[in-house]
């Protein structure tokens, strides 16, 4: 029986570009019960739960920035469900986002905005051959880019981070108000995340206030 992420799991090929590489790789079933039993003990690793498998991900150098196991899709799932009409997405990754909702009949149209010229050339290509001309992938930085003059998006939704903090917030802030007039559901990786992170650290600095007084 396929498992729930599977018809979510990336089908881009190995290939490298500069410091930017696509490579499959395998989990164990040691592997993954290590790894979830560290998930049950540590608060920053609660809800990362694997299951041994295949899987693909995109490194840079040796930092993976994204993969397609369960825990990363679940992250965005919110943004691939509201996924209709004319969508952008930001920040390519492995195209994961981006081919599930060009598989969904609703969407029209989509468009990527991706810093690197190297992960357009090893995930961006894959997908305009893939779907044609319902994708467009522009490479440019989304705090300079600006949509066509009159263009709206049903949907837009911003994973440019490599990972989740506070300090996040504020860009996640900028791009939301930005295209808030732009795009009907608006959405961004991790959010919550970070900012529950900034709260914690707020608590803990009057605690220390208090303390020091």
């Amino acid at each position: 029986m396929e498992k729930w992420w599977e018809q979510y799991k990336v089908d881009v090929p190995d290939g490298q570009s500069g410091d930017w590489r696509v490579e499959k790789f395998s989990v164990s079933e040691e592997e993954a019960s290590f790894q979830n039993m560290r998930a049950s003990f540590s608060f920053s690793c609660r809800g990362q739960h694997i299951y041994a498998g295949d899987y693909t991900r995109l490194c840079r150098g040796n930092t993976t920035v994204m993969s397609d196991v369960p825990s990363e899709i679940r992250d965005h799932l919110g943004a691939i469900q509201n996924s209709k009409g004319n969508v952008l997405i930001v920040g390519l990754g492995l195209g994961m986002v981006a081919d599930a909702c060009l598989r969904k009949s609703e969407v029209e149209h989509l468009t990527v905005v991706e810093l690197s010229p190297d992960v357009i050339h090893l995930v961006g290509d894959h997908l305009t051959e893939k779907f044609g001309d319902r994708v467009d992938v522009i490479q440019s930085d989304i705090f300079d880019w600006k949509p066509p003059k009159g263009v709206r998006y049903d949907l837009a939704w911003f994973d440019i981070w490599d990972d989740l903090c506070g300090d996040n917030v504020e860009g996640m802030s900028k791009l939301k108000r930005r295209f808030g007039r732009r795009a009907d559901w608006k959405g961004c990786w991790g959010e919550d995340v970070c900012r529950r992170a900034n709260r914690e650290w707020k608590r803990q600095e009057r605690e220390m206030e208090y303390w020091r007084r």
